[in-house]
């Protein structure tokens, strides 16, 4: 049984051609079930230790720091923003289509995308001041609350994720991306007071609250990609992986949760 999701899928393969199989070997290990799966990727073959729990729950703790430690640069010196937000989407594209993980990646990744996110909260802290001089915490809390229930949903499989959940996921992701970027590029001609889209009444609620939605639904294909790779027996050094995806994932739903409030707060 084939993996869904393709930074597990693109993992494996990766896995499966260090081990120096042959075209025939990987073909038969393409069609492999998940017991063989997990059979063939014992770490005695490898040569090193599988991945575990606690090596996600550790690497991703290290990128959240480093991301924190990011905002609080970025807090005090907004102009570094633009700078971690180029940094972040490079090294983000780079970190997903790699084959070979490289944990220094993630971890620079990690701190230009706190860069960015300390910018975007002072210029929305000071923007808000008067209206939500709270607006920043409660997008973590949000954030928090959003990563808590979604993680109680997935693990009381409340949420299932089968091919049928991904491709609609992937097709949202899709329809969004391409809502948002027309966005963008209205915004500069004043349509919703320089919001685009979001800020063109509920129309905006609504399109804020979907970015919500499909942020928090992508943290159930990051569970899933780490359950699998534990399942399936993938070599420790792709924790970063892991940690790269939920990361990421943390940052948009925040960016999202923090664009929801601010509009919200318009509205009152």
């Amino acid at each position: 049984m084939q993996s869904n999701n393709p930074v597990l899928r693109r993992a494996v393969e990766t896995a499966a051609e260090n081990r120096g199989l042959h075209e025939e070997g990987q073909a038969a290990y393409a069609q492999a079930d998940a017991q063989q799966l997990e059979h063939s990727f014992a770490g005695a073959a490898f040569g090193e230790r599988t991945l575990q729990m606690p090596d996600v729950v550790a690497k991703t703790a290290i990128s959240l720091l480093l991301v924190a430690a990011g905002a609080v640069i970025g807090w005090q010196n907004v102009g570094l923003g633009l700078l971690g937000m180029v940094v972040g989407l490079v090294l983000g594209f780079v970190n997903a289509m790699k084959k070979q993980v490289v944990p220094a990646l993630v971890i620079v990744y990690a701190a230009a995308e706190g860069l960015f996110l300390g910018a975007i909260s002072r210029i929305f802290s000071d923007a808000y001041a008067v209206k939500a001089p709270n607006l920043v915490g409660q997008a973590v809390l949000g954030t928090v609350v959003a990563f808590a229930v979604m993680l109680a949903l997935y693990s009381n499989r409340i949420v299932r994720v089968n091919g049928k959940f991904t491709k609609i996921l992937m097709a949202s992701f899709i329809a969004y991306g391409l809502i948002g970027l027309v966005s963008f590029v209205s915004s500069f001609m004043g349509v919703g007071q320089g919001w685009g889209f979001y800020g063109v009444g509920q129309l905006g609620l609504l399109l804020c609250l979907a970015g919500v939605v499909l942020a928090a639904f992508t943290l159930a294909l990051d569970f899933d990609l780490i359950e699998q790779g534990i399942r399936f027996g993938l070599p420790e050094r792709e924790s970063w992986r892991m940690a790269y995806a939920l990361t990421s994932t943390l940052v948009w739903l925040y960016v999202e949760v923090l664009r929801f409030l601010a509009i919200l707060t318009n509205r009152r």
